[in-house]
């Protein structure tokens, strides 16, 4: 049983990143491990700026350990684990906030950094061979959770307008159903910024473990859910500094779905329908005279 002392020495379970930067508190802490444990924390603070790309048998690699030393080594950092390290570090490795002056500019410039960034590094070829999964798909799912939610929701009202209806389950509970009853010709399409939503991932392994095809839209190529795919697409997780959610990745994701929604179009030769166009037409009420 560890001594108040010790339990005194130790960082809360619970890191706020508005008390201290995730570096600081590593310094601060890593002398109290132990040698395997804090041969994980003198890499995180030797390499900080790489950690954010790696996954946790890269950071043991490099440590010389387990992946269940670098988990256990990050949660007496005071991390819930390594995924939350790993999003601490690219937050705080992301471009500084300009001066204060004009707010709207500032914003619009954050979400064209963002998506110069998701442009360069969505892989075609990636983006292609998810096209080709969707296209002979007999039926797709689309799972997300949190913020990841909205732009997936959105995107399976525009999948709809291609004649390509998806399942976009709202319910983490209906999501792990959906994908119990998906088979060999069927897709799960899965949007994760951190990649590492455990209900996302839960629904993906469902898919797997039934022979259906994993498409993981992402933040970081190399994640949980990443190592389920069968396809991974990722625009990249360094953008522009955030403290809850890193909008402007979102931003990027809602781009990326919908190259994905033009590209499927192209490869099936579907148009805008015009019934899906008169659908529209018919939700639009005139003012009454």
């Amino acid at each position: 049983m560890s001594s108040t002392s010790e339990r005194a020495e130790r960082p809360s379970a619970a890191f706020a990143p508005s008390s201290s930067s995730a570096l600081a508190l590593i310094r601060a802490y890593a002398a109290t491990l132990g040698q395997s444990e804090g041969a994980v924390a003198r890499v995180i603070l030797e390499r900080p700026t790489e950690i954010p790309q790696w996954s946790t048998q890269e950071l043991a690699a490099a440590a010389g350990t387990s992946a269940a030393t670098v988990i256990r080594a990050c949660q007496r950092l005071g991390f819930r684990g390594f995924q939350h390290l790993r999003l601490e570090l690219a937050r705080e490795g992301a471009p500084a906030e300009a001066a204060p002056g004009d707010l709207v500019s500032q914003v619009f410039d954050s979400a064209r950094e963002a998506l110069a960034l998701g442009r360069d590094a969505v892989s075609r070829e990636a983006l292609a061979a998810a096209v080709e999964l969707l296209a002979g798909a007999r039926r797709v799912i689309f799972t997300a959770n949190g913020f990841s939610a909205p732009p997936l929701q959105d995107a399976a009202m525009r999948f709809a307008t291609l004649g390509r209806p998806v399942e976009a389950p709202l319910d983490i509970l209906a999501q792990q159903f959906a994908a119990h009853t998906l088979g060999p010709e069927d897709v799960c399409l899965a949007l994760s910024h951190s990649g590492a939503n455990a209900h996302t991932l839960a629904t993906c392994r469902a898919a797997k473990q039934r022979g259906a095809r994993v498409i993981a839209l992402c933040s970081y190529a190399r994640a949980p859910i990443p190592e389920l795919a069968d396809v991974v697409v990722s625009t990249g997780a360094v953008g522009p500094q955030h403290t809850v959610d890193p909008f402007f990745v979102r931003l990027s994701h809602s781009v990326l779905l919908h190259a994905l929604l033009a590209s499927l179009a192209a490869r099936t030769g579907a148009a805008d329908p015009g019934e899906m166009r008169t659908v529209v037409a018919e939700a639009l009420a005139d003012p009454e005279v």
